[in-house]
């Protein structure tokens, strides 16, 4: 069946990107993705943030924007999904062509900028029966939002009691003025709303925040001692970059928006690592930028994560890319002579 999905994975590449995607959850959502025999795996179960995983690579949220088909992407393997980003109210997002391949770089370029159908569709569906597996909500701003801060209080009350966990997406580049709450006194404010709204709502699961790759030493020094400041219980390391790394070869390069992909992959690791030191073990890490292989999550866990997330290989690759990263980490684990991810994180 894997070469099935792969096929079915390369027809998709002959559509427009969004189409393209659009048909990719219709299929999964009509049943027709990748079930793959359990493999006893023990390495990698492990914790995160308190919550027991099968494994430490998820799906990075974008994908399941709406939190349609969370449960067919557990069925294909991955340890944890991320759904969203969902904003209070329904937005369009910024104008099509909004989304592209950079083939030859094995990289995507979006400035999609938070299209979704809204956290009451959101919440709705989170909601439904879902068996076992750990479904975390990405929580956003509206564009036009008098209040900003005020949107991801509505998302954390709206979405308290139906995600395992909740991520505050303050680092996409798509949204006007929205990494502006990565500074110290928006983001102080910001956090001390949500640590408020968490007293009141009493005890859930853990809330992360998601920031960018492009932050400064000064910068990721601030996060990281704001975020334990208020309580918050980790970080997802990162976003998109706005940067573009010499030697991008696509057509497509030039595009505004965030690139993601392997062209992402040093300068998230650096940055995770940077995030581990500044933290010094007092938050947890996800590893997002630029996975594609067991070799790219296993490097991430030593430079200091506890798990990874991935998307953009998956554009390439299919979701039955999850099955080969999960044998390729235990593989990796194992030669090292690592009894569990837990062992290996930030090992140097």
């Amino acid at each position: 069946m894997s070469a099935i999905h792969g096929l079915a994975t390369r027809a998709l590449r002959l559509f427009d990107p969004e189409d393209a995607h659009r048909l990719a959850v219709a299929a999964l959502g009509a049943g027709l993705g990748p079930r793959p025999r359990p493999e006893l795996q023990p390495r990698l179960k492990t914790t995160l943030a308190g919550l027991d995983l099968p494994n430490p690579v998820g799906l990075a949220a974008g994908f399941d924007k709406d939190a349609r088909v969370f449960a067919p992407l557990l069925t294909a393997g991955f340890g944890f999904i991320e759904c969203g980003t969902a904003t209070p109210l329904p937005q369009a997002g910024n104008p099509r062509p909004r989304l592209f391949r950079l083939t030859a770089d094995r990289a995507v370029i979006n400035r999609l900028g938070f299209n979704n159908r809204g956290l009451e569709a959101f919440a709705a569906r989170l909601s439904r029966p879902r068996g076992t597996g750990v479904v975390g909500a990405n929580i956003g701003a509206n564009k036009d939002s008098p209040d900003r801060i005020g949107d991801y209080v509505t998302g954390l009350r709206r979405l308290w009691d139906v995600a395992d966990y909740f991520t505050i997406n303050v680092s996409s580049p798509n949204t006007p003025g929205l990494r502006e709450l990565q500074s110290a006194g928006a983001l102080a404010d910001l956090l001390g709303r949500i640590a408020e709204t968490r007293r009141a709502l009493g005890p859930r699961g853990p809330i992360f925040l998601k920031v960018a790759p492009d932050l400064d030493g000064a910068g990721i020094e601030a996060v990281t001692d704001a975020a334990v400041a208020f309580g918050i219980d980790g970080l997802v390391v990162g976003n998109t970059t706005l940067s573009r790394p010499a030697g991008l070869l696509s057509r497509a390069r030039d595009e505004a928006g965030g690139l993601s992909g392997a062209p992402l992959t040093a300068l998230s690791t650096r940055v995770l690592r940077a995030f581990h030191e500044a933290s010094a073990g007092r938050l947890v890490l996800i590893g997002v930028g630029g996975i594609a292989s067991g070799a790219d999550a296993y490097a991430r866990i030593r430079a200091g994560a506890a798990a990874v997330q991935f998307y953009s290989a998956m554009v390439y690759e299919g979701p039955s890319l999850v099955t080969r990263i999960r044998a390729e980490l235990s593989a990796r684990l194992a030669a090292d002579g690592f009894r569990s991810v837990a062992e290996a994180i930030g090992a140097r």
